[in-house]
Formats: C-alpha cells, structure tokens, sequence
C-alpha cells in the first residue's frame, strides 16, 4: 500500500484563560494508506477532534508535521490550504451542516461549483455519487425532506464527490439511531475500498470500529494501537 498522510510529532498545546497550558496531543505518528479505514477511539475530551482537525489543515500543530501525498503543509499558504480542504481531503461530522435551502443535489454539488466547475458537470457528479449512496431517488428533496440517516448519507455523498485523497469523519454515526448507524457504517466501510480513498472515522462507536482496518487508541495525548478490549470498549 501507498501511504497518502502521515503525521509526525504532532503536538497541540491551547493556552487557557488564565493562561495555563493544556495539552492536547503530544508527540503522534500517524500514517494512513490509501484505500484504508482507520478508527481513533478514546474517551471523551481525549482530543480525537483535535487529531483530525490537524490532520484536516482546519487548525495547525503547536509542534510536528501532517503531509498529504508528501506535500507538508506547513509549506501552504492560506489560500493553497483552502483549495487542499476542498478538493484533497473529505469531511464528515455528526451533525450534516447540509444547507436547508438547497436539495440534496445542489448540496452535493456545492464543492464542486466552489473548485469552479460548470453546474452540468457539477450536478452529473453528484447524481452520480447520490446514486451511489443510495439517494438517487431523492436529489431534489431538502435536508428537511430526508430522515437522518438519508441526510448523513448526503453529507457522505458531498464529502467524496470531488474524490478526495483522505475523507476524516468525527462521530459520524453518533446522532443516528441504531438501524441507520449500521446502514452508515456499510456505507463508509465500503468507501475506501470502492474509491481507493483513505479514511480516518473518530468515533466512540464499537461496531464502527470493528469495521475499520485498524483501530487506534488515544489516550493522555499518545496515540497508539488499540488492544483487543480497547477496541471493543
């Protein structure tokens, strides 16, 4: 396999109000392979959201690197950060953030019109993946039109229609009930296969775990592999 991002050292210190340090993370490697699912568990607070934010070029380390396809990123300007969010990398939260005013097919179209790509070419990819996630019954329905497992699997289908290098998902499951968690879990399970895409899913989640290739475990800012109960807690 082809490692696609690494991270090296990295470290995330927040300065409080009373200006005491906190410390994040400190000192993680991490290295994802195309085509791979890699779950981080840990308990809450532990900084899972951090770790993928940085990974994502949505904050920048204290300390230590991320490189995408072997670019750092500590080399980008703003505005090369901002085309790498849109067109590299792919994110799922918990919470959709699709936009009401527009229907499932304008809102998985919308990265792509923001890279500049005409509106028919924009809305032929996004049936396309639609189609693919199992929506393609819906594309003209709004968010407030979906169940929440059909808007989750919108929000997946925006995160890969511009077939990013990496998508990074953050509890994804976490605001569904149980059927739909499961029929998500598929969905991203399958996804770094089907698209070659790497994939790193935060997730408290077991059975979203159990799906992934490898489970990692961070704890007191250290990431390393999950044991066997770890993965199952």
């Amino acid at each position: 396999m082809t490692a696609i991002l690494e991270a090296t050292g990295l470290r995330k210190v927040y300065v409080g109000g009373d200006r005491s340090q906190i410390e994040v993370l400190n000192a993680v490697d991490l290295t994802v392979y195309r085509g791979e699912m890699v779950a981080v568990v840990g308990a809450s607070g532990a900084g899972k959201s951090t770790l993928l934010h940085l990974l994502g070029a949505l904050d920048a380390p204290t300390a230590g690197s991320v490189r995408l396809d072997g670019r750092s990123y500590a080399t980008l300007t703003e505005a090369d950060r901002d085309r790498l969010r849109n067109r590299e990398i792919g994110f799922v939260f918990q919470f959709h953030h699709l936009l009401r005013e527009f229907t499932a097919l304008e809102n998985v179209a919308m990265p792509l019109r923001i890279a500049g790509a005409p509106r028919a070419e924009s809305q032929v990819r996004a049936r396309e993946v639609l189609e693919a996630v199992g929506l393609g019954g819906r594309l003209q329905h709004r968010p407030a039109q979906l169940s929440g497992g059909e808007q989750q699997r919108c929000a997946v289908a925006r995160a890969i229609v511009h077939r990013p290098r990496v998508v990074l998902a953050d509890e994804p499951s976490g605001n569904l009930d149980h059927r739909h968690s499961l029929e998500l879990h598929d969905l991203l399970a399958g996804l770094a296969r089907t698209f070659n895409t790497a994939l790193v899913v935060a997730t408290h989640n077991r059975e979203l775990a159990e799906r992934a290739d490898r489970v990692l475990w961070l704890e007191h800012g250290r990431l390393r592999a999950a044991s066997a109960a770890e993965a199952m807690a």
